[in-house]
């Protein structure tokens, strides 16, 4: 049954990580339950609200509708739970501190790190995405992703950190090849970057909350909405499928919103 639906999930073309949080999904259901009824399902659907975030009941739900796809009952398929709309967006690095840790790493000659959070904070790739970066795509000025379902998202590079960029390989004489190397000479792995950030954060005295990998591409968000104002370009360039996604780029921050108010309120 469950090599089933992995067939059926290869064939949407849907993303490894997604697969295997599928097939997690319906392993725990099958675990409690022998198949599925809508009395079983509403009761899986008690059982995981009242033992996960909203986000994870939801990723649970979505599994399970598509196994129920897959199975030709989408009759009995449940609706997701509700998530509270936050009015700003979290933990995301300020400009300020982005400014003080690139120049940070660039002083101590941390290059290799410099560029990493110059690439996340100025083209809006996902970390996954980065490590796929070569040296051609540089060189070239912007990389075409491919996405499931066939679609294409370009990622563009700015002339300025292109040029940077192709000093920098300049003087490491490499030529072609992936971007981000680890010490073996392999592509770096988002873990690693994840890991790292975290250190240097320490190192710099920046909190590490807001210090890791897609918090550099809402930075760029943030950044492109307050410079340009277009919603429509910005969620083309972050890949979003639903408008609604990207404007959560349209709020503040909660310590923006906590400046704000400092400066306004004085009763």
């Amino acid at each position: 049954m469950t090599e089933t639906f992995e067939k059926y999930l290869l064939e949407k073309n849907l993303s490894d990580n997604t697969i295997k949080a599928y097939l997690y999904a319906l392993r725990q259901f099958k675990e409690r339950y022998a198949s599925p009824t809508k009395s079983r399902l509403r009761e899986y659907k008690d059982w995981l609200t009242g033992r996960y975030k909203p986000r994870t009941v939801n990723l649970r739900l979505r599994a399970v509708n598509c196994y129920l796809e897959s199975i030709g009952r989408e009759n009995l398929k449940l609706k997701f739970v509700r998530m509270q709309q936050k009015s700003f967006a979290e933990n995301v690095i300020s400009e300020s501190d982005y400014n003080y840790f690139k120049t940070c790493l660039k002083e101590d000659g941390e290059l290799f790190w410099y560029f990493v959070i110059r690439f996340l904070a100025s083209t809006g790739v996902r970390v996954n995405e980065l490590i796929r970066l070569k040296v051609e795509d540089v060189k070239l000025g912007h990389l075409d992703l491919y996405s499931k379902g066939g679609k294409v998202r370009r990622v563009y590079i700015p002339k300025s950190l292109q040029e940077e960029t192709l000093f920098w390989l300049g003087g490491k004489r490499q030529k072609s090849g992936f971007l981000f190397l680890n010490r073996y000479g392999a592509p770096i792995t988002s873990r690693g970057i994840s890991g790292q950030l975290k250190k240097y954060a320490l190192r710099y005295h920046i909190d590490p909350d807001v210090v890791y990998p897609h918090s550099f591409r809402h930075r760029f968000a943030k950044n492109f909405m307050e410079r340009s104002g277009d919603i429509s370009f910005l969620a083309d360039l972050m890949g979003h499928e639903n408008i609604e996604t990207t404007r959560v780029y349209l709020r503040k921050t909660g310590a923006e919103q906590k400046e704000i108010v400092d400066k306004i309120i004085d009763w």
